[in-house]
């Protein structure tokens, strides 16, 4: 991997982390919060596209082909996602999602875009997945000990009993994980194959949210404005932060193989991990950090 796209695809892990968090502090709230997002996203990007490529030598029904799919997919993951964090802790969810998404993202890749990572490259996926699988399997099965508010006695009910169920931010990690890896190869696919400058792509993209997420709204209308009243600096934060994290992904899968973009933008979850650890004072913090230790001993092993 070039110097380059190893730099795109470590700032877009530090964008990723940090919108991450604002979205776990306010899962709840939900689609009128995702609505903003799409539009400060929009207003926020727009502008740049005649400055990033404009529309590129794509052809008009290639792009909206590639932005309505992906439309489509966003939204799906994203209220996943919003679910799965006000269900459970948020190292939790994120690093069980960043896991099993790249993992099938690697998976399709080899197997149906016939790409041939290094035997040093494929080492370095496994410890990077090792890594964050075992970030996400931490808290496997101790119910409340971790969780705060009333996530914690959601999970302290569900996992009560003689037969514990899975911890629900690990079922909702991988679903999180399956829309993650369906994203990541369809975009990937309309950008290198059809040429859609970046973006452009996710500027159609967020327009094609705010469609879908005012479709969803229904009674909630209501809520719009005072949602934004009280939550606009982290809505404009959104805005900004979640399309440059998967823009400068979008631009690096041009200069590198998916099957290493994919997993090493995971460095995310050491970052994750740290805040999960350090402020929301998530449970075995020691464990933590040395899981994500294996995230950056995979990372080597990529650029190598």
């Amino acid at each position: 991997m070039s110097p380059t796209a190893l730099a795109l695809v470590l700032a877009a892990a530090c964008c990723h982390a940090a919108w991450n968090i604002l979205a776990h502090g306010v899962s709840r709230i939900g689609i009128p919060f995702l609505w903003w997002g799409a539009v400060a996203a929009t207003l926020v990007w727009l502008p740049l596209v005649p400055a990033t490529g404009g529309l590129g030598e794509a052809r008009p029904e290639d792009i909206a082909l590639g932005v309505a799919v992906s439309a489509l997919l966003h939204c799906g993951y994203m209220l996943v996602l919003q679910r799965g964090y006000a269900r459970g802790r948020l190292s939790t969810v994120y690093a069980t999602a960043r896991g099993t998404g790249p993992t099938l993202t690697v998976i399709v890749a080899v197997t149906v875009l016939g790409e041939r990572p290094s035997p040093a490259a494929f080492g370095g996926i496994a410890v990077i997945l090792a890594g964050i699988v075992a970030i996400g399997l931490l808290d496997r099965g101790r119910g409340s000990a971790a969780a705060s508010g009333a996530a914690a006695s959601r999970t302290a009910v569900e996992t009560s009993g003689p037969r514990r169920r899975l911890d629900p931010g690990i079922a909702w990690g991988l679903a999180t994980g399956v829309a993650i890896a369906i994203y990541t190869v369809w975009d990937a696919h309309a950008v290198r194959e059809w040429a859609v400058p970046p973006v452009a792509y996710m500027v159609g993209c967020t327009l094609g949210e705010i469609v879908l997420y005012a479709a969803m709204l229904g009674r909630r209308r209501s809520e719009l404005l005072p949602v934004m009243r009280r939550h606009w600096p982290r809505i404009l934060l959104f805005g900004a932060l979640s399309p440059l994290s998967y823009i400068l992904v979008l631009v690096a899968v041009t200069m590198a193989p998916v099957a290493l973009v994919a997993p090493m933008r995971e460095v995310s979850v050491v970052l994750v991990s740290l805040f999960g650890a350090i402020v929301l004072r998530e449970s075995r913090p020691g464990w933590r950090l040395a899981a994500s230790a294996l995230v950056v001993g995979g990372i080597a092993l990529l650029a190598m």
